[in-house]
């Protein structure tokens, strides 16, 4: 047990103050396991923060299993523990090297003593029996819902920032998995809703299935302010943190997080199967398109993740380990990586994350001070998208094409949730991507229109507002008049053999010289379009693909493929009459990738304010502040780009940023924070150009001007 440290420095350092947090910015997680107290030495653990330069430590403490001398009843301690404290003498390491330290707890399961003593706390499935762990025969899933969160995980919290020196206490695994039937679950959901709990497959006509996810959402809401209440009145400036996980940060309910919920943590510690590597990047943006005033950690393990295959105490390649936590904090989440086993068996992630980590803290002095921003915004398809129950897969297919080509086109991009499309966080953005936003509201379809109305841009794909919030079919696009579209005929598909046939002359046609037409797509929608809108591509008639005798062209091309649109108030409005984003995605075909790019650049109507030149495939971010510019480069280029598995990064350049400066600025200097040195600056016709020699995994490209405005 430690004593109540004394402050002094500790608020000039950042260290035990009410905002802590801002400078946790590097984490070490360790998770121990139950043998580590027999032969894990904490002061090599020390020894590794410190070469890594973390600033903030994530311990194993307890839930689960006890790694400290828990007092609290049914807490289960590690057999092997004895008189030992390896939580202790770990977060007395960490506080020895000034660093923050948060106590990991996990909630989502007990032993067989507990659930003899306490079977309220288990989860129940729909005959009312305890749920036996999947992976872990004997021991048991717990209710999120019940006692065993509200008491038994609220005591331990308190015993641990009552006893030792910790900043906050972060739960794993506390949302629960799958429906609980407890009776606490069932009795409190019928008090709330006058429902009983929804049984078999997913319906979305039952009142309890559409009752569900809110009510679940409250409660977990509930249980952030209450944990986070109960251990602020024991240590004041504790947080109680939990680990979002599955559970995604626009699932909690808006002014509880407002008030309890300081900063998040994104638990995706690498690819699953094939996953590109800008998915990292990508979970950054998700959570700052719906919160974009909270600090966001990337959970990164230094071993491969997988649905599939699970190898949790293992170590991948240096270089996939070291992308996924550079495109993860260069998009803006701070780098946490996370250890399984005290006891380390191989050594081989230890070097490329200290690397990582090196990195971030070179330039963390300057882009901690600037905001990353775009002109571009992707709309995040969690509920708009097909089936907010479907798997990420199907989910998100669409937003996959339509996210890569926007890097392949070199396009700096953010993330609007639907949960917070509002008329101020579209002002932020000249253009709006709906990959596929199936499902759009009258209000949402209201805001956007209005957003184009105010001289905005909009490209949307496919099915985008064919459907009501609540998944009914509409007679028409509720962005019909917006579009320049009217539907004449429901998706059809798949199709085969399917082409569009450029048609007069138009930007987007833009890197097609020399072809007549191109793939068209799988999934096609009927529409005609408006008097006052182009088509630069029309649908060619279906003709059949086998024989091969037959593979010609029957009737000229006729219904609109790509429509455009120029408003009065000076926005420009795209719309492409199938499933494009999907496509790409599945079958990576140029042209594709080329139209998406094209029309989004013919969407903004201007020249980018950032423009990068080369050979290569990056990852941009731009970080802006007055006065400055910083834009971020990842590189992407590797042998195994599309698969995630990442075996080297090839280094690239030279490359040219050119960056539009504002009316009237001289710049004053480029400075290559990764390279460490100064570049020369050209100016013409109000861009400022310089050079990256050389690209290895990050460079970034800081331009200061003086005169000018913003």
């Amino acid at each position: 047990m430690q004593a109540e440290p004394t402050l002094g420095l500790d608020d000039r350092r950042g260290l035990r103050t009410e905002e802590w947090y801002r400078t946790a910015t590097r984490w070490t997680q360790l998770t121990l396991t139950e043998s580590d107290p027999l032969h894990f030495d904490p002061q090599v653990w020390v020894d590794i923060m410190r070469e890594n330069r973390s600033n903030a430590a994530c311990l194993s403490a307890g839930g689960y299993m006890a790694f400290y001398p828990s007092q609290v009843p049914f807490h289960y301690r590690s057999k092997y523990l004895g008189d030992s404290d390896p939580f202790g003498a770990l977060v007395e390491g960490a506080r020895s090297l000034d660093m923050h330290v948060m106590a990991r707890v996990d909630s989502h399961a007990i032993h067989a003593d507990a659930l003899r003593a306490h079977p309220e706390w288990a989860a129940l499935d729909e005959d009312g029996e305890p749920y036996e762990h999947w992976a872990f025969p004997g021991i048991w899933v717990t209710c999120p819902f019940g006692p065993y969160n509200r008491e038994f995980i609220t005591d331990v919290a308190r015993e641990l920032v009552r006893d030792y020196d910790i900043d906050a206490v972060f739960a794993n695994r506390w949302q629960g998995h799958g429906i609980s039937y407890s009776e606490h679950a069932r009795r409190t959901f019928r008090d709330d809703t006058g429902l009983h709990l929804p049984t078999g497959p997913y319906d979305a006509d039952d009142p309890a299935w559409r009752a569900y996810p809110g009510w679940r959402r409250q409660q977990l809401s509930d249980l952030v302010a209450f944990w986070d209440t109960a251990i602020r009145d024991v240590r004041p400036h504790a947080r109680f943190i939990p680990n979002l996980g599955s559970f995604a940060a626009h699932e909690l309910e808006r002014d509880l997080i407002d008030k309890h919920y300081p900063l998040f943590f994104i638990d995706r510690q690498g690819r699953d199967g094939i996953d590109a590597p800008w998915s990292a990047g990508r979970n950054a943006k998700r959570s700052r398109g719906v919160f974009r005033d909270r600090p966001v950690g990337l959970i990164s393990s230094v071993g491969p993740e997988n649905a599939t295959h699970r190898w949790k105490d293992s170590v991948t390649t240096g270089a996939e380990m070291k992308t996924w936590i550079v495109d993860g904090f260069a998009q803006g989440a701070f780098p946490w990586f996370t250890k399984f086993n005290g006891t380390i068996s191989d050594n081989r992630w230890i070097e490329p994350v200290a690397e990582a980590f090196a990195l971030h803290a070179t330039v963390e002095p300057v882009l901690s001070r600037l905001r990353i921003t775009a002109d571009v915004a992707l709309l995040d398809p969690t509920s708009t998208g097909p089936s907010h129950l479907k798997q990420d897969g199907e989910r998100f297919s669409h937003e996959d094409g339509f996210y890569h080509a926007l890097l392949e086109a070199r396009v700096p991009f953010e993330f609007i949730s639907d949960k917070a499309l509002t008329a101020e966080e579209l002002a932020r953005f000249k253009v709006l991507v709906l990959a596929n936003a199936e499902r759009l509201s009258e209000a949402q379809c209201g805001l956007i229109a209005d957003f184009v109305r105010a001289g905005g841009s909009l490209v949307a794909a496919h099915q985008t507002s064919l459907l009501t919030e609540r998944g009914e079919p509409r007679s028409n696009f509720g962005l019909s008049d917006v579009l320049g579209v009217d539907l004449q005929e429901p998706v059809r598909g798949p199709v085969r053999n399917n082409y569009a046939e450029l048609t007069g002359e138009h930007p987007v046609h833009r890197g097609f010289e020399g072809a007549k037409r191109i793939i068209g797509g799988t999934q096609l929608v009927g529409v005609s379009a408006h008097e006052d809108a182009d088509v630069p591509f029309r649908f060619i008639p279906d003709y059949p693909d086998l024989p091969m005798e037959e593979l010609y062209v029957r009737e000229p091309a006729r219904d609109p493929a790509v429509v455009t649109r120029q408003h009065p108030g000076g926005g420009r409005v795209a719309y492409l009459a199938f499933n494009i984003g999907s496509l790409f995605w599945e079958a990576l075909q140029q042209d594709h990738g080329r139209l998406i790019g094209n029309t989004v650049d013919w969407a903004l109507g201007t020249e980018p304010r950032v423009r990068v030149d080369g050979v290569g495939l990056f990852d941009i971010a731009v970080y802006e502040g007055t006065s400055e510019i910083a834009v971020a480069l990842v590189n992407l280029t590797n042998p195994m780009t599309m698969r995630g598995p990442i075996r080297e990064t090839m280094p690239v350049g030279p490359l040219t940023v050119s960056v539009t400066l504002p009316p009237h600025a001289r710049p004053t200097a480029a400075t290559l924070l990764v390279a460490g040195q100064d570049q020369p600056v050209t100016v013409q016709d109000g861009q400022a150009t310089s050079t990256v020699p050389s690209l290895e995994l990050l460079e970034v490209a800081h331009l200061t001007w003086d005169g000018g405005t913003p």
